[in-house]
């Protein structure tokens, strides 16, 4: 279990002989903890050798989002929990950096990877957090990765903060409740609440606030640009954006490659008949509801009315959706699907789901598959009724 370190034991981690355990457990085995803990409790202090262990652990969750960065960072449980991954991080620090920004309040900082991304934007922070613990951990990164003469950390309320004279705000306020807590969904309930977030962008010249990517629509200020965020097919966060002059804009964009869609405010297309070819829109595309704007590109069509599924007659190139050719459309139905796969000698089916209630792994275990080759198999409905479409992703360059 990782440990939640108080600010003298953290403190005492940034002293040599913290350093030094941290050092030893670089890249130490989380099954060999015990071990190793008694093994170092014998030279140094057992609760020091305690927050060195915890500390090395929460390390090794963070390589996800912060890369070998992570090895020299600081985190809380919270910070590696909440924090926004590099990536993303970069990807809005270089939105404010071409949009002039060059001084910025970052609100609700928390360990300061916003931060690090803004000051290697050449952007000045201010980093304000209440949470003394993830204030200092915020510090320690700045200094760890040579950025401290570029953040300010405060630790103080963020709502009791002059943001005047600052070219842009950051707002990322909490949506989990306590260490691994759930998400919070109703705006309001986020701290602080959504609707003083806004107030606060509002009051910048340029402002970005962070919100949960399932917010729903009705809840977006019409004066903001939304910009949904997916990373490597995963939807990982929504931006309301002001001060762009693009307020009641849709934006849906598609890290690494950094590929960007603005809404043209299109309605849904009207559903037919399943072509040669199906398109899975990105998760980014479907949150913004720029569905209708992948079909338009593709030259395509709904499958279903309610269903985030385009189908065309001909391959079209898109970075916001994933081609595959159909070679079968049929009725659900697991008998005729058994039949057919082991007929094809099918061993690896990837079964995707949209707008069907079959849970994909109860279906491959009936299935039994067995063979050299693989398919696609979408569970979904057409026209309303449930259908079962058969294929394979197409040929990159085809």
């Amino acid at each position: 279990m990782v440990r939640v370190t108080d600010l003298d034991t953290f403190s005492a981690l940034l002293a040599p002989e913290g350093q030094e355990l941290l050092a030893l457990l670089r890249d130490y085995d989380p099954a060999d903890e015990l071990a190793t803990a008694t093994r170092l409790r014998r030279d140094h202090p057992a609760p020091l050798v305690s927050a060195a262990l915890g500390q090395a652990r929460l390390r090794q969750r963070a390589a996800a989002k912060f890369g070998a960065d992570a090895a020299r960072m600081y985190f809380t449980p919270n910070g590696v929990e909440q924090s926004t991954r590099t990536s993303v991080a970069v990807h809005r620090a270089a939105r404010l950096a071409a949009a002039g920004v060059r001084t910025l309040a970052d609100l609700c900082c928390g360990i300061g990877g916003d931060a690090l991304a803004l000051a290697r934007a050449g952007i000045r922070v201010l980093a304000v957090d209440r949470d003394p613990l993830a204030c200092a951990a915020a510090r320690a990164n700045a200094e760890a990765l040579g950025l401290a003469d570029l953040i300010e950390v405060r630790c103080a309320d963020v709502t009791e903060v002059d943001t005047a004279g600052y070219d842009a705000v950051f707002v990322d306020p909490a949506r989990r409740k306590g260490v691994r807590g759930g998400r919070v969904f109703d705006p309001e309930a986020y701290a602080p609440p959504l609707s003083w977030a806004v107030g606060a962008a509002r009051s910048a010249p340029c402002a970005a606030l962070k919100i949960a990517p399932g917010v729903p629509h009705e809840a977006l200020p019409e004066d903001a640009e939304t910009e949904w965020i997916s990373d490597g097919g995963d939807v990982k966060e929504a931006v309301l954006w002001f001060g762009t002059g693009r307020g009641g804009a849709r934006r849906a964009t598609l890290l690494p490659a950094g590929d960007s869609l603005v809404g043209a405010g299109l309605p849904d297309p009207e559903p037919g008949p399943v072509g040669d070819w199906l398109y899975e829109p990105d998760g980014a595309v479907i949150r913004a509801h720029l569905v209708a704007d992948v079909a338009e590109q593709v030259d395509g069509r709904l499958i279903d009315p309610t269903i985030a599924y385009v189908t065309a007659d001909r391959l079209a190139p898109t970075p916001y959706a994933t081609a595959y050719a159909i070679t079968d459309v049929l009725p659900f139905n697991v008998k005729k699907l058994k039949a057919l796969l082991r007929e094809r000698a099918v061993g690896v089916a990837v079964i995707k789901k949209r707008g069907s209630a079959v849970e994909p792994e109860e279906l491959r275990r009936k299935l039994k598959l067995a063979g050299p080759h693989t398919c696609t198999v979408f569970l979904t409905r057409v026209a309303g009724a449930p259908t079962m479409l058969l294929g394979h992703p197409a040929v990159q360059g085809a």
